[in-house]
């Protein structure tokens, strides 16, 4: 089975649906290195997948990932790093995990448990089952991260002091004197209008306090602003909803009430 036949590229496949994007495959990174051969050479570590976008890495683990298979693991034969290639496997896997995140990077790893599969751990390629389910392992590291991110990161810029929010379900809480802010984020989607929809309905649930200084926020990509633009700005105004845009380069743009 070739490469683009396999499971890896059945689920690289799916991901590339949910963000609306094209991964770089066997992409590599010049501090993602392999342990030195005889020679001082250390070659690249591949990751299954790479969303620059996103600043996001997707590993599809297969069943050999996480237990014995002697056909993978090869254990008569050694590797550069001295350990057969199971325990070379298990090794790379936690260097990914620990210097993707650290470089800046979201990672996420999906199984075969994850999703409809055998139990050999082969993917019985149940197409629509698999989608709802990758859909709920990516939002957060897909571009409403990148898009919470970015306004983090100007709310900071403007004085702004990030707090734990009241309601475990607000995805940013920030206070600057008397002032604070309840914002409910949205990344790239294909529902546009639902999303800008179901996101007004999340900030009306949270005005249970009448004190005007608390105001209200909708942070979303530049794709979605329009469509959050047909609630008229008189109705915004009255319920002190502002809209703010980041920018495909992750600038920020106010649109206040």
């Amino acid at each position: 089975m070739s490469r683009n036949d396999s499971d890896e590229a059945y689920v690289v496949g799916l991901c590339n649906q949910v963000l609306e994007r094209t991964a770089l495959t066997q992409h590599t990174f010049d501090w993602l290195l392999g342990d030195p051969a005889a020679s001082g050479r250390r070659a690249k570590l591949p990751v299954d997948a790479f969303w620059p976008d996103y600043r996001l890495v997707v590993e599809y683990r297969e069943i050999q990932h996480d237990q014995p298979v002697a056909h993978f693991d090869k254990p008569g034969r050694l590797t550069v790093s001295g350990v057969h290639r199971g325990e070379q496997r298990a090794l790379y896997d936690a260097r990914r995990d620990g210097q993707i995140p650290a470089h800046g990077l979201r990672l996420v790893v999906i199984r075969p448990a994850d999703l409809d599969a055998d139990r050999r751990g082969r993917l019985r390629r149940n197409r629509d089952t698999d989608l709802a389910t990758v859909r709920t392992l990516l939002p957060r590291a897909s571009d409403e991260g990148r898009v919470t991110d970015a306004f983090r990161r100007w709310l900071l810029s403007e004085g702004w002091t990030p707090v734990t929010p009241a309601d475990r379900w607000t995805d940013i809480e920030a206070v600057r004197g008397e002032e604070r802010l309840i914002c409910e984020a949205k990344g790239r989607t294909s529902e546009k209008g639902v999303d800008a929809d179901i996101a007004y309905g999340q900030l009306l649930r949270r005005m249970t306090d009448q004190t005007t200084t608390i105001r209200y926020a909708l942070v979303l990509p530049t794709s979605s602003v329009k469509t959050a633009e047909r609630v008229p700005l008189h109705v915004r105004r009255a319920l002190r909803i502002d809209l703010y845009e980041v920018t495909d380069e992750d600038q920020v743009l106010s649109y206040p009430a």
